[in-house]
């Protein structure tokens, strides 16, 4: 079962590249005299997930193993059905079981708004949210000149040809708020404005709860360049 799993994930494209990660191959060299071989290569396997360290690696690995088989065997084909039945939607480029995936095969959402963001996992972010209710286009990545990534690896000419047809009124761009978000949404504004299109971008501010005194500097300066006006209550209205 180990040996099925940890194939699973390897062709999953979870591999990283190890010389970028040194304790992967100190840990592989520990692990090998003290684990049975197919457990040594699951331990390894997640540990080149992203966010799992040395230690979430064996605990998780130990978990499989005390699974029942059942248990088991769900989980592995869950992972074989990720690769053999998961595609992009040809609208949006969001992660789809079909050709076109649920939200933009849904008619009752509004037409005329699509947020651009830069991962599938922003689509159920703000999903989470409830306060949107528009289409959505997944870039698959962020201008980043240092990792090599360009607006050319970007689902940019699938953007603009959402925008032919006059529906679209107005562009949310939802990058990260960092540098390479930053220079994403200047690129896509520079694309998009000659189009006439509105073009806005999320806010950013203090997060809803927070303490002012927590906050950094950078933070700071966009809650009040973003600040927005309190309507007077009808009840302090004077004459």
């Amino acid at each position: 079962f180990a040996q099925t799993v940890f194939s699973l994930l390897y062709t999953c494209n979870y591999r990283r590249n190890e010389h970028s990660r040194p304790d992967v191959i100190m840990a592989s060299s520990d692990i090998a005299r003290s684990a049975a071989p197919p457990v040594a290569r699951l331990i390894e396997a997640f540990h080149r997930l992203p966010g799992i360290g040395p230690k979430s690696a064996q605990r998780l690995t130990y978990h499989l193993i005390r699974m029942p088989e059942e248990e088991a065997n769900e989980f592995a084909a869950a992972i074989l059905g990720v690769k053999e039945r998961i595609i992009l939607c040809n609208i949006c480029a969001n992660i789809a079981e079909g050709e076109e995936c649920a939200i933009c095969g849904d008619m009752q959402r509004d037409q005329t708004r699509i947020c651009v963001v830069e991962e599938p996992l922003d689509v159920i972010a703000i999903e989470r949210s409830k306060a949107y209710s528009g289409q959505y286009h997944v870039l698959h990545g962020i201008i980043s000149p240092v990792n090599g990534i360009g607006p050319k690896d970007l689902k940019l000419r699938e953007l603009i040809s959402r925008l032919q047809d006059g529906t679209v009124q107005e562009i949310i761009i939802a990058t990260s708020p960092n540098l390479e978000g930053d220079a994403t949404a200047m690129y896509i504004q520079k694309l998009i404005g000659p189009a006439g299109i509105t073009i806005t971008r999320l806010a950013r501010g203090l997060p809803s709860g927070s303490d002012i005194e927590y906050a950094d500097d950078s933070t700071l300066a966009h809650a009040l360049e973003s600040r927005t006006e309190i309507p007077q209550s009808p009840d302090n209205s004077h004459d």
